[in-house]
């Protein structure tokens, strides 16, 4: 049996209420490991007004915040195992919402999980944002449906990124642009965060998806 990791729909952020979300597409927001569902939540005076924005919590603790897939001991298998309870778990949350189209938007571990994400499930996905992330090691199941579909892709990182190991993004850059309509920024200078000049990168990709 496929385990699955819940989201906790009381711990959602969202940018509209209830009754202000019909007939509109969805972002959903993704932080890193050890954050919360604030988190990124704070982009959201700076992103495009059109769609309803969706700040989810991951399902495990993790330190002062939580994760979506354990660190502690981690391999490549229960890297990915983990990363699929939690595309499982995201997807399944997405069964109940009412959106026009849905977008993903993730800060490291969440940034793979954007990709992770569209690897699950490509065809109910716009387009997802993937900042200082990666790809998680390993096979998804839908890989072969990503890769003819190609959806967009943002992928923005820095040269000063210390957290990400060097193999994970050289597998990232080797996998992306055979499996998206790739965006891929570098930012001279950048550590483990989001600048001034990728946000509006961002803005400027999102934009482009809701032209």
């Amino acid at each position: 049996m496929n385990a699955v990791q819940l989201i906790d729909p009381t711990a959602i952020v969202w940018s509209a209420p209830e009754a202000d979300r019909a007939g509109r597409p969805l972002l959903v927001l993704l932080h890193g490991y050890g954050s919360n569902e604030g988190d990124l939540f704070g982009l959201a005076p700076h992103l495009p007004l059109q769609p309803v924005i969706a700040a989810l919590r991951a399902p495990l603790r993790a330190g002062p915040g939580h994760s979506w897939y354990e660190l502690d001991g981690a391999t490549n298998q229960t890297r990915s195992d983990g990363a699929d309870a939690a595309a499982r778990g995201v997807l399944r949350w997405l069964d109940g919402v009412q959106a026009t189209s849905v977008g993903l938007l993730g800060f490291s571990q969440g940034g793979a999980m954007s990709i992770h994400l569209m690897r699950h499930a490509p065809e109910r996905f716009a387009y997802a944002v993937s900042l200082a992330g990666f790809v998680v090691p390993g096979d998804a199941p839908a890989d072969v449906r990503l890769a003819a579909l190609a959806p967009p892709v943002f992928w923005g990182r820095g040269t000063e990124d210390t957290v990400i190991p060097r193999s994970f993004i050289e597998a990232t850059q080797r996998w992306l642009p055979h499996h998206s309509t790739l965006t891929e920024r570098i930012y001279e200078g950048l550590g483990h965060s989001v600048s001034d000049a990728e946000l509006a990168d961002v803005v400027t990709f999102l934009q482009a998806q809701y032209a």
